[in-house]
């Protein structure tokens, strides 16, 4: 009986207390989305308030999103029954999801989002919730849901939702959290954010509403002492440079250290942005770096042709005249270097495309760059000799012995800025990654970049200027300065002739094969009539039986190499598209962007791409090789390098399902690297 007196008690308490209301849908889930599945909780009014309390559980690799989802994807929606006015969502932190070059703002494995209604609802409170989930790709799935908010539930459930509704309104960015000082700026398609705060900052990050018509990308962050700096990419809906954005509401979310900050500024007029002195010193030993590489790379053989052919004109000359020759030399790679610079900021200014080399997209400048090798292979066969004060062509030829001075300097000075034009079709390992930064950077630095790259390039030059026994160290005269000459020439031929065939894309083969059958009948013709018919038609004995040799030993090695060096692998366009739907099938993907004018992309092909190992990795069946030409100008391939901070090529790239973001690999291809990575990005088989 007294049990039964407990048992009755309670029931009467439970009915009794106003507390134990609080409806619950329970978790919802789709059969068009078992990824994710929702939950939605809500306690009747108190006061004038109704709160809710959305849950979106997500299975591992998918997302949802904020309520400005950033470059991509679409926010959480209620559409209620009966229609609501008054609904506020209150929002939690954030986290950034950077894909294929996109930049997108949402949530992960778990997100508890609180909704306040305010006035009053109906008993039962109703809806359809839209939600986005995305992984490799995005489901659009709806939720309906009804909530009874009469019905009675246990105090442990009432309990659970004002601890868990507690704790995501803890998540909720709040005003002056961080710092009251705040400043927003617009220059040049960018928006700039300086923020101060006394105690410091640590591992600041910075989530961004949605402006009109405006694409926000992720933020470049840099921390001076106290003082945030914040430089913000933005670009319209076709990736292209935005309006002018002064006097627009910019609502943002900082954090840092745990703590949470919302806040809107007014964009103003442009702001001066501290330099990271460390950062900025890094990327000019960078810039050093790979200007000094750049002389070994293989396109700089006209170059080092150049260089040997200047060390020969130095014997029983004076150091001074030494120094002051490769002094010369070195101060024309630098002025090319500021010439480039200079091409780059009014390229930045135009809204332009701005690339390494881009310059061999353009068949006037490759015309040009054939005409002058051209020359200089006639002057080292001693077809004519160049008077320096004759014509604009003996101010970029072959130096003769002078006396110092301006007019004496012109050659040397005319070989340094030649070889810098030469080695811009190379991308040296460090160069893409500074010269990306200069890009990237405000016009004070990218000049500083490039004067880095140009003294990095000379300082084999300065090393002579520096120390000129150096280059007065060859042995005496003889008849094999006369040999080096000619061997020298023949190799400025087969540069020009390397340039001529990069107008193949231009002016079609069969111009450039009559272009060039012409060049070296000249250059015949030529001999004969400074040397005498015997020698040209001994020269072109020579060259007969040289490329019969040549022809001969590869017919008869052609097991040997034919095989290994005969390109299988299936390329493709490449896409965006294509990457995302290759990782929507679980596939991997090999990015190749190359050009005819790239000889490093050469090397790679040769010395990697064309392997027998390399060739059968990428025709696994769940491998995509997208190939990407830009030889000639591509605003998609630009577009395509710039998103991935890139300028330069060779540009390759492993996609995967363990590596959705893309691992980037070297300028200079590794056979060993890029196959780990390429059976790293498969992960695990289930």
């Amino acid at each position: 009986m007294r049990n039964l007196s407990k048992t009755a008690l309670l029931c009467l308490l439970l009915l009794w207390m106003p507390t134990l209301w609080a409806a619950d849908s329970g978790w919802l889930v789709s059969p068009q989305n078992d990824h994710a599945k929702v939950r939605i909780r809500a306690e009747p009014s108190v006061g004038n308030e109704t709160r809710m309390l959305l849950t979106v559980q997500l299975e591992k690799g998918w997302k949802t999103y904020w309520r400005s989802p950033g470059e991509g994807g679409i926010a959480p929606t209620i559409t209620w029954t009966p229609p609501l006015e008054a609904v506020k969502w209150y929002w939690p932190v954030p986290q950034r999801f950077d894909v294929s070059g996109i930049s997108t703002q949402g949530y992960h494995e778990q997100a508890m989002i609180p909704i306040v209604i305010a006035g009053k609802v109906p008993s039962t409170l109703g809806g359809i919730l839209t939600l986005s989930t995305c992984s490799n790709v995005c489901i659009l799935t709806d939720y309906p849901f009804s909530l009874d908010l009469s019905s009675a539930v246990s105090a442990e459930n009432q309990q659970q939702f004002e601890h868990d509704f507690a704790q995501a309104m803890g998540q909720v960015p709040i005003a002056n959290a961080l710092t009251k000082q705040i400043q927003a700026g617009f220059s040049q398609s960018e928006v700039q954010i300086l923020a101060q705060r006394d105690e410091g900052w640590q591992r600041p990050e910075l989530f961004f509403d949605t402006l009109e018509d405006v694409d926000l990308g992720k933020p470049i962050v840099a921390v001076h002492g106290n003082q945030l700096s914040v430089r913000v990419p933005a670009t319209d809906g076709w990736g292209e440079g935005t309006a002018d954005l002064r006097g627009k509401q910019l609502t943002m979310v900082i954090t840092d250290g745990g703590l949470a900050q919302e806040a809107t500024v007014t964009i103003g007029q442009a702001l001066t942005l501290p330099q990271s002195t460390t950062t900025f010193w890094s990327w000019v030993f960078m810039a050093l770096a790979g200007g000094l590489i750049l002389n070994l790379m293989p396109c700089v053989l006209p170059v080092l042709a150049m260089k040997l052919s200047s060390i020969l004109q130095t014997e029983h000359q004076t150091r001074r005249q030494v120094r002051w020759q490769f002094l010369a030399s070195s101060a024309g790679i630098v002025t090319s270097f500021w010439l480039l610079a200079l091409l780059m900021t009014a390229l930045r200014l135009g809204n332009h495309a701005l690339g390494w080399g881009i310059q061999f997209q353009n068949p006037w400048f490759i015309g040009f760059m054939v005409l002058v090798t051209a020359l200089f292979t006639a002057n080292l066969f001693g077809l004519f000799e160049i008077q320096l004060s004759s014509s604009l062509n003996s101010r970029i030829a072959a130096p003769r012995v002078e006396k110092p001075g301006l007019r004496g300097m012109a050659g040397h000075f005319g070989q340094g800025a030649l070889a810098t034009l030469l080695a811009t079709p190379c991308s040296a390992p460090f160069l893409g990654t500074a010269v990306a930064f200069a890009l990237a950077a405000p016009l004070p630095a990218l000049w500083g970049i490039f004067t880095a790259l140009g003294v990095g390039m000379s300082l084999p030059w300065l090393a002579v200027a520096a120390w000129p026994k150096l280059a007065l160290c060859l042995p005496r005269p003889g008849r094999w300065m006369s040999h080096l000459r000619i061997a020298m020439g023949v190799l400025m031929l087969v540069s020009s002739l390397w340039l001529l065939s990069l107008m193949v894309s231009h002016v079609g083969l069969q111009t450039v094969m009559f272009i060039a059958g012409m060049l070296i009948l000249a250059l015949l013709l030529a001999i004969g009539w400074r040397y005498g018919i015997r020698i040209a038609a001994i020269v072109s004995l020579i060259g007969a039986l040289v490329m019969g040799g040549l022809l001969l030993v590869g017919s008869l090695t052609a097991d040997l190499w034919r095989k290994p060096l005969h390109d299988n692998i299936p390329w493709q366009p490449l896409t965006e598209s294509a990457i995302k739907k290759a990782l929507t099938e679980h596939k991997r993907v090999f990015v190749d962007v190359t050009a005819d004018w790239c000889v490093t992309c050469k090397v790679n092909k040769i010395h990697v791409l064309m392997r027998d190992d390399v060739q059968q990795a990428l025709q696994a069946p769940d491998v995509v090789a997208l190939r990407g030409d830009w030889t000639r100008p591509s605003a998609d391939i630009t577009e395509f390098l710039r998103e991935r901070g890139s300028v330069a090529i060779p540009f390759n790239q492993i996609y995967g399902p363990q590596q959705p973001q893309g691992t980037v690999l070297s300028p200079l291809l590794d056979r060993d690297v890029l196959l780990k990575v390429l059976a790293d990005a498969k992960g695990n088989e289930k």
